[in-house]
């Protein structure tokens, strides 16, 4: 069921995860299924509802820093500048976990995966939370395993059923995951693009960000495991193609009218000249990045639930500011 975010209903939905259910709640990324992060049972739940693989790592949600240390131990002095300068906000560290605490969230790791969401109802539910004693709430994106992510409680509904208690805090203002950052080989390293870049990332630490494969070089240690870094995700029903804009005009202007059954996410409208099929569905992608990032997720799932059999995307620039956009859509075409 899905309940306007209030009071009543932030309270009934920290109780319902106190004792051990689950609920789908809003950030400012995508909506969560959320679960007490050291209810073992509760995070069962969590993988089942998904389909998602036991040993695929869940993010720990929290209220402020002030929790961190009840998760996390030997925290490096670049994470907590990046706390300082990110949280809340779309921003997950991976951090050495704490023994005893949040195993079944961790995918049995010695590290977890720490997030502060920014979000006004995120904020509530997890300070209603603590009021109860829940330090932290394990929130994967609400909706099956490797398919696109919710960005509105309906999203959430569609994917896994009307019993779910869903908090409705309105459409999500990013759009896509949070960056995630291994801080536990010495140095930052990128394991998922997001919102905030890189560059972002390093003037806040004072530090390089390396990427995965490089750090493995260096540092002789592999990736912790971490949510959205596998080859296929984000994947509608339908086939995600990339292509330049260029190449989606020379390939629709060859098929003309037996273009069908085809969705198409790109900044220029197809030449309404070319007498394409009637089962073209046209969405403008948005110029920034932002709004990119924003309507990403959306968009799929509308042109999913329009029947199309392939969705034709325009390849985003290839600059800083749209990385996030571009590693969803590489996953989503894999």
């Amino acid at each position: 069921m899905i309940l306007s975010a209030n009071e009543a209903t932030i309270a009934q939905a920290a109780q319902a995860l106190h004792d051990g259910q689950l609920v789908g709640m809003p950030t400012e990324t995508v909506y969560g299924l959320a679960a007490h992060a050291n209810d073992e049972a509760a995070v069962a739940q969590v993988f089942l509802a998904k389909g998602r693989p036991a040993d695929h790592p869940l993010i720990v949600h929290v209220a402020s820093v002030q929790q961190v240390p009840l998760f996390a131990v030997q925290v490096p002095d670049f994470a907590h500048n990046l706390m300082a300068v990110f949280w809340p906000g779309p921003l997950t560290l991976i951090l050495p976990r704490r023994p005893g605490v949040a195993a079944a969230s961790a995918g049995g790791q010695d590290s977890v995966g720490l997030r502060c969401p920014s979000h006004p109802v995120a904020q509530a539910l997890l300070k209603a939370c603590l009021a109860l004693g829940v330090q932290g709430v394990s929130a994967p994106s609400a909706n099956r395993f490797g398919r696109v992510s919710p960005t509105t409680a309906a999203h959430v509904q569609s994917e896994l059923g009307p019993d779910l208690l869903i908090l409705d805090g309105g459409e999500c203002d990013v759009g896509i995951e949070s960056t995630i950052i291994d801080c536990t080989r010495g140095a930052p390293v990128l394991l998922r693009p997001g919102q905030i870049t890189r560059a972002q990332i390093e003037a806040a630490c004072g530090r390089a960000v390396l990427d995965k494969d490089a750090a493995q070089d260096q540092v002789g240690q592999s990736a912790p495991r971490a949510s959205g870094t596998l080859e296929s995700h984000y994947a509608p029903r339908a086939k995600v193609v990339l292509m330049s804009a260029q190449d989606m005009a020379r390939k629709l202007q060859a098929l003309g009218p037996h273009a069908n059954n085809l969705g198409l996410w790109s900044a220029l409208r197809p030449d309404e000249g070319a007498g394409l099929g009637a089962g073209v569905v046209w969405r403008a992608q948005p110029a920034t990045a932002e709004q990119a990032a924003h309507a990403l997720f959306g968009v799929l799932r509308e042109l999913d639930a329009r029947g199309v059999q392939q969705i034709w995307v325009q390849q985003p620039p290839d600059t800083p500011e749209w990385e996030g956009v571009r590693d969803r859509l590489q996953r989503a075409a894999a």
